[in-house]
């Protein structure tokens, strides 16, 4: 019989050369098939510890609830929707102990895996952090982002390429700590084995195009330390203008038994 496929993510975050402090965060948590990306609102000082909690509330809470989703295998999508919902209420209840921290926000993008031999990947996220699938050859954006340029374009305002270099491109419309009842955008998809997904804050897409983050990751091989590695280099080598956070998970086929 086959075994459920194992997947495994490699992560790194990067200040640059502009910030003066790194406000990105992740978590890597490959025992309960789980990665994590948020970048903290750079207009508040406040933003490395929006990020740093939501990711933290998150971490805690999919450990809470891994035993859990073993028993609900059905519930990903449940799942992963309630680590982003539980992290905005804990930015709430911040925000409103204390007044100073009114504005503080992140976006949030969660990967969630189920647990089968054929698995789904399940993503909530919310602002403009992405989720990426690469699949022999061709990269294909999962996330929409959640700004005022996007919506722009959506109404067919303005096109992409003038979306590129908007001076209104980093306007979110959603985020975390952005109100009680923010609710995640979700969506999911089957995954195969040699897939690569790709979590990543705003400053790898700034700095990289689709097609040079594709290039990347068909260098790669599908080795995911190798993909995470060269995609932060290559934006710190185009300038690192802004936090660079980058996770790939790689899915591995499962490996066959004798009965």
């Amino acid at each position: 019989m086959t075994q459920p496929q194992q997947w495994t993510g490699v992560g790194r975050t990067e200040t640059g050369y502009v910030r003066a402090s790194n406000q990105d965060a992740l978590a890597l948590l490959n025992d309960c098939g789980v990665w994590l990306v948020a970048d903290g609102m750079s207009g508040h000082p406040a933003g490395d510890l929006a990020a740093q909690t939501a990711v933290a509330v998150a971490t805690q809470r999919a450990r809470e609830q891994s035993a859990w989703l073993n028993d609900h295998p059905g519930g990903t999508a449940e799942f992963v929707a309630d680590l982003v919902t539980s992290a905005n209420q804990r930015l709430h209840e911040l925000i409103l102990a204390k007044p100073s921290l009114k504005g503080m926000g992140t976006t949030f993008v969660a990967l969630a895996m189920t647990r089968a031999s054929m698995p789904v990947a399940h993503i909530a996220h919310l602002g403009d952090s992405r989720a990426y699938l690469y699949r022999a050859g061709q990269l294909t954006q999962l996330t929409r982002d959640h700004t005022l340029v996007e919506k722009f374009v959506q109404r067919g305002l303005i096109d992409a390429a003038t979306a590129l270099t908007h001076p209104e491109r980093h306007i979110l419309t959603k985020g975390l700590g952005m109100g009680a009842d923010m609710k995640p955008e979700l969506t999911s998809t089957p995954v195969t084995p040699h897939d690569l997904i790709l979590l990543c804050s705003d400053g790898l897409t700034k700095m990289l195009e689709d097609a040079a983050i594709a290039a990347i990751l068909s260098r790669a091989n599908g080795d995911p330390h190798r993909a995470c590695h060269d995609l932060i280099e290559q934006a710190l080598s185009r300038g690192g203008e802004d936090n660079v956070t980058v996770i790939v998970v790689a899915c591995r086929p499962p490996a066959a038994t004798k009965d």
